[in-house]
């Protein structure tokens, strides 16, 4: 049996500062890429809603984008995003 939780259940209320974060490998391309997928559903994105880290090898990148999220909706649109990216290898 599917459980509904609503917004306040999950620990949200809405509007609420969000961290969405992605992995991928680290290629010249890869945050902007993930800075695109998040604009889509939050319009334009400053460099300071943006953090990168490479990981120990470099070979992989995580970038987290700090929004104002406005409902589970447009959350569920970017992770939604973010899965279907082939490049996104793993999301939080």
């Amino acid at each position: 049996m599917i459980q509904h939780i609503d917004n306040e259940q999950a620990g949200y209320q809405f509007p609420c500062h969000y961290a969405v974060k992605a992995m991928g490998l680290n290629t010249s391309n890869f945050q902007a890429r993930v800075i695109s997928l998040v604009e889509l559903h939050t319009g334009p994105i400053q460099s300071s809603q943006v953090n990168t880290k490479p990981s120990r090898s470099e070979r992989y990148l995580s970038v987290t984008v700090n929004i104002q999220a406005h409902s589970r909706a447009q959350l569920d649109a970017i992770y939604q995003g973010l899965t279907d990216d082939e490049h996104v290898l793993m999301r939080l």
